[in-house]
């Protein structure tokens, strides 16, 4: 596959980032030997169609693997596929066979023959880049409250 045209990319903000001529992608992976981001025409897709497997003397920064790809635009489909290690004593449950979601993504597509087990990429969720600036809150505003009048609630599921 041809990398003419990628960049490096930049590791901060994570997940993908919608900029004027493409998108900037940033995960972190602590334990990742190679990591590949994977383009598809849709989120039925059974196949990428483009595959940009991330050099990590150009595409790290520490723990976080990072690329630029002019030309992409909000609603491409994509996944990641991570290589490391596989010890599960340790927590590393590595599978280069599995397209996984972007952790810091902002929409997922759900296939309608979705199924979580197995290795068929036709049937994984994928991410989709989503641009929150073009979201229209229909003239919400922020409440402006006062910090100390703020109560925030948590819940762990």
């Amino acid at each position: 596959m041809s990398t003419s045209g990628i960049e490096s990319g930049a590791c901060s903000p994570l997940g993908a980032t919608v900029q004027p001529d493409g998108v900037n992608f940033s995960v972190y992976s602590k334990n990742a030997e190679s990591v590949e981001l994977l383009l598809f025409d849709s989120g039925d897709a059974a196949k990428p169609a483009r595959t940009i497997t991330l050099d990590p003397r150009r595409h790290r920064t520490y723990y976080y693997w990072h690329v630029f790809v002019p030309g992409l635009m909000p609603g491409q489909v994509y996944g990641y596929r991570a290589v490391g290690p596989f010890k599960p004593e340790r927590g590393l449950r590595f599978d280069g066979n599995k397209v996984l979601l972007d952790p810091y993504g902002l929409a997922v597509a759900i296939p309608q023959a979705y199924d979580r087990h197995g290795n068929s990429t036709a049937a994984t969720m994928k991410s989709i880049v989503a641009d929150p600036g073009s979201y229209d809150w229909e003239g919400d505003r922020p409440l402006q409250r006062p910090f100390i009048e703020t109560v925030i609630y948590e819940l762990h599921v």
